[in-house]
């Protein structure tokens, strides 16, 4: 429609100029200079805005009526429909300015590589020092004991390719500033980053060691993780309350906010019993520790969203409810 609208304004104008137009090439020059002036001054964008809605939007996904239903397909709250990108018909900006506001859901994901804590770098080779007795040998003698001791070199390269094939050049790490280790690097991350976002509800999923080192987190900056952090998926975690000295306010915050999909051969989210007095533990539905993550991915995100709902439940103010005892009460007061 915009385009017809478009080429019905232009279209008299042309029609004009044409019945107008001289056979001379310096006045089609110039019926071109002025045509293409004409066009120049035509704001496409404010011709695009005529009749439009105003550009105001929902600000989270509830809001727009939509969520993602187990499959992770975004669906329609109440006709369960996928989402409709021609929400208004022959309004192309408007479309797409109102799916750059749902794309804009109010998530964001930091993915820590905590096992990333050196760069390595080759060792430059060094030279081979030749014994002070050489100058003083026979030729024949010096040759064939260099051709020796390339051929014991060779040998020893074999070997060593061999034994570790990883290895086939001398190297050497050199550690990361300020992330040496896993918890430093987690550490890092939280203070620099994660500490300073606007984000009020964060979450962590943590696989393996990535348990321990959240446990470190969560013991070396208590009370931040507290304040900011809802909710903690452990997959097959591997830390231990004891030898990590987790305190009392941390156990019972890991009891209330955490759970760890552990291997096991018990069907997904069977309860698993465990002695030690941490989290709660569940199982992944399978015993294969690399796939606990995974197996386990719909319900770790359906905890997430209960810990959410939870959590605005707490934020919302409440409501006083007026009965006639309570103003029996005010009026005796006064």
């Amino acid at each position: 429609m915009l385009v017809y609208q478009v080429v019905f304004i232009l279209s008299p104008v042309w029609i004009i100029m044409a019945q107008n137009q001289p056979d001379g090439p310096e006045e089609k020059d110039r019926t071109s200079t002025a045509l293409k002036d004409l066009l120049s001054r035509i704001d496409l964008e404010e011709l695009m805005k005529k009749d439009e809605p105003p550009l105001k939007f929902p600000k989270t996904l509830e809001e727009f009526e939509y969520y993602f239903n187990e499959k992770g397909q975004l669906r329609h709250t109440k006709t369960g429909e996928p989402y409709v990108f021609n929400y208004h018909e022959d309004m192309q900006r408007w479309n797409q300015k109102r799916y750059e506001a749902l794309g804009e859901e109010g998530y964001g994901v930091i993915v820590l590589n905590t096992n990333e804590n050196y760069i390595e770098v080759e060792e430059p080779q060094k030279p081979e020092q030749s014994s002070a007795n050489d100058t003083d040998e026979p030729v024949e003698k010096k040759e064939k004991k260099d051709d020796s001791q390339k051929e014991t070199k060779k040998q020893r390269n074999i070997y060593e390719k061999y034994r570790n094939p990883q290895k086939e050049k001398e190297t050497k790490h050199i550690p990361i500033r300020d992330n040496s280790t896993p918890e430093e690097h987690a550490f890092y991350v939280w203070d620099h980053f994660i500490s300073r976002s606007s984000a009020k509800n964060v979450v962590f999923v943590a696989h393996s060691y990535g348990g321990l080192v959240f446990l470190e987190l969560m013991i070396q900056r208590e009370a931040e993780v507290k304040s900011k952090v809802i909710s903690v998926a452990l997959t097959d975690s591997v830390h231990n309350v004891w030898h990590q000295e987790a305190g009392k306010s941390v156990l019972d915050w890991m009891q209330e906010h955490c759970r760890n999909w552990v291997s096991s051969s018990e069907p997904l989210d069977t309860p698993v019993e465990f002695m030690l007095p941490d989290c709660p533990r569940v199982s992944a539905g399978t015993e294969r520790h690399e796939l606990t993550s995974w197996k386990s991915f719909n319900s770790i995100f359906k905890y997430f969203s209960q810990a959410l709902e939870a959590q605005n439940t707490e934020t919302k103010p409440k409501s006083t409810v007026i009965t006639r005892s309570y103003n029996r009460k005010k009026s005796e007061e006064l």
